[in-house]
C-alpha cells in the first residue's frame, strides 16, 4: 500500500504497529471533552428547578431527550466510522458538542432551547462515543506491550474523566460564579477547542477497507444474534448508566432541603465522586477479568445492588452522608459494568463489526439515563426509599440472570478474540499480519 501522511493512512483494527503509543490520548481528550459536555448539566438541575420554575419530572426529562439524540448517533456512528474513518465522526461531534453548550447557555432565557441543547448534546455524544471508544482501543494496541488489551480500560477512564470533572467544575461555578447559567458552560467550550487540533493530528484507524459491502449490510451485525450478547450484555448494559444517573441526577435532589444553600456544590461533589469512583476501580476490573468465569459480572452487578440499597437508606432518612456513600458504590458499579460490557463486546465482535456492536452496546447502556425520570415520575405516589428498594431488587434479578447465563454453555461467546482462547490484542495483530 502506498504510504501517505499521518492524516490519510488508515490503521484499521490493530494495524497501528508504527503508531506513537501515546497517540490514543489525542482521541481520549476528544472523548473526555464530549463527556464533559454531556454531564456538565447534571449539577445544574437544582438551579434550573429554582430559577426557571421547572418541576422535578420536567428537569429529569432532559436526560430522556439526551438519550433520544444519543441512540441514533451511537447506532449509526459505529458503522459509519468503520467505513469512512474515526476522525470523520469524532471531529464533527466536537463541533456539535460546542453547539450544544451554546444552546444550553441560551436556554437560561428560553426553556425550549434548554431541551434542544440536551438533544443536540446527545447527538454529539452518540457520534463521539461510538467511534471514539473504538479509536482509543485501536490506537492502544500500538503500545500495549505490558497489557494485552488496555483499550476498554482507557476508553472508560477518558469518558468517565469528562463525566466526573465536567459537572464538578460546572457545579462549583454555578455555586459561586456570576451568571452561573452562562459561566458554567465556558470551560467545556475551551476544552473542546483544545481537542479539535489533537483530533486532526491523531492517526486514522478506520475506513481502510475493513468495512465491506453496503452500509445497510454493515448495519446488520451478526454479533447481536449471539446467545452471550442476548443473555449477558443486553440485560447488563442499562445498569451502566442506570447506576451512574441515579447517583448524579436523582440522589442530590432527595436531600436538597437538608443541604440548603450548599445544594449545588453538594450535587457537583456527588457527581464527581461517582465518576472518580468509576475510574479508581479499573485496576481491580483488569485483574478479575476472566473470559471463562463471570467474576467481573458478579462484582459489577453486586456493586449496583449494594449501591441501590444504600441509596434507598439515604432517601428514607434523607441523610447526605449516605448519599455520598451510595455515590461511591454506584460509581464503582458503573465503572465495572462499563468495562465488563466493553470487554464482552470486543471478544465476540468481528473486526468489521467492532464499532457497530460497540455502538449497540453503548445505546443499550444509555437506556439507564431514563432511571432518574422514572423515579421522579413515581415519587409522588411511592416514596423515594421504596422506589430505590424496588430498583435494587431489579438489579439483584439481573445479577442472578447474567451470572447463570455467563456460566451456561449457551452463554459462551462465539469464536472471536479471547472467547476463542486468543487475546483480543493478539487477534488484532493476527489480522494485521494477514492484511
Amino acid at each position: 500500500m502506498t504510504k501517505t501522511t499521518d492524516h490519510e493512512t488508515p490503521v484499521a483494527s490493530g494495524r497501528a504497529a508504527g503508531t506513537d503509543p501515546r497517540a490514543w490520548l489525542r482521541a481520549g481528550v476528544a472523548v473526555a471533552a464530549v463527556g464533559w459536555g454531556a454531564n456538565q448539566f447534571a449539577p445544574l438541575l437544582l438551579l434550573y428547578r429554582s430559577e426557571l420554575g421547572l418541576s422535578a419530572a420536567t428537569v429529569q426529562a432532559t436526560f430522556g431527550l439526551y438519550a433520544i439524540g444519543l441512540v441514533p448517533g451511537l447506532l449509526l456512528g459505529g458503522p459509519v466510522s468503520d467505513r469512512y474513518g474515526r476522525r470523520r465522526l469524532v471531529l464533527p461531534a466536537l463541533f456539535v458538542s460546542v453547539l450544544a453548550s451554546l444552546l444550553l447557555i441560551a436556554g437560561s432565557q428560553t426553556e425550549g432551547l434548554l431541551f434542544a441543547g440536551r438533544l443536540v448534546s446527545g447527538i454529539a455524544s452518540g457520534a463521539a462515543f461510538s467511534s471514539g471508544t473504538v479509536w482509543i482501543k485501536e490506537l492502544s494496541l500500538a503500545g500495549s506491550g505490558r497489557e494485552a488489551n488496555p483499550g476498554p480500560r482507557r476508553a472508560t477512564i477518558t469518558m468517565t474523566t469528562g463525566f466526573a470533572v465536567g459537572p464538578l467544575v460546572a457545579g462549583l461555578l454555578a455555586q459561586w460564579a456570576p451568571s452561573p447559567m452562562v459561566v458554567a458552560y465556558l470551560p467545556h467550550l475551551a476544552l473542546t477547542l483544545v481537542a479539535i487540533p489533537l483530533v486532526l493530528r491523531a492517526p486514522e484507524t478506520g475506513g481502510g477497507g475493513v468495512a465491506t459491502g453496503s452500509l445497510l449490510n454493515q448495519l446488520r451485525l451478526p454479533g447481536l444474534r449471539q446467545p452471550r450478547f442476548r443473555g449477558v450484555v443486553l440485560p447488563l448494559a442499562p445498569w451502566v448508566f442506570g447506576a451512574a444517573s441515579v447517583s448524579l441526577a436523582y440522589l442530590p435532589g432527595v436531600v436538597r432541603e437538608r443541604m440548603g444553600g450548599s445544594a449545588l456544590v453538594f450535587g457537583a461533589v456527588v457527581t464527581a465522586l461517582t465518576g472518580f469512583s468509576g475510574i479508581l476501580v479499573q485496576p481491580l476490573a483488569r485483574r478479575l477479568d476472566d473470559p471463562h468465569r463471570p467474576r467481573l459480572i458478579v462484582l459489577s452487578m453486586s456493586a449496583v445492588v449494594a449501591g441501590m440499597l444504600v441509596a434507598a437508606a439515604a432517601a428514607h432518612w434523607t441523610q447526605p452522608v449516605l448519599v455520598v456513600v451510595a455515590s461511591l458504590v454506584l460509581g464503582a458499579g458503573y465503572g465495572w459494568c462499563q468495562v465488563t460490557g466493553l470487554l464482552e463486546v470486543q471478544r465476540m465482535a468481528r473486526p468489521e463489526e467492532l464499532a457497530g456492536l460497540t455502538a449497540v452496546y453503548q445505546a443499550l447502556s444509555y437506556i439507564g439515563f431514563a432511571a432518574p425520570f422514572l423515579l421522579a415520575a413515581f415519587q409522588d405516589s411511592v416514596g423515594a426509599g421504596e422506589l430505590l428498594l424496588i430498583t435494587a431488587g431489579l438489579a439483584a434479578l439481573t445479577l442472578v440472570w447474567t451470572t447463570v447465563r455467563a456460566r451456561s454453555g449457551r452463554g459462551a461467546a462465539a469464536g472471536h478474540g479471547e472467547a476463542a482462547g486468543v487475546p483480543v490484542a493478539a487477534a488484532a495483530r493476527s489480522e494485521d499480519s494477514r492484511a
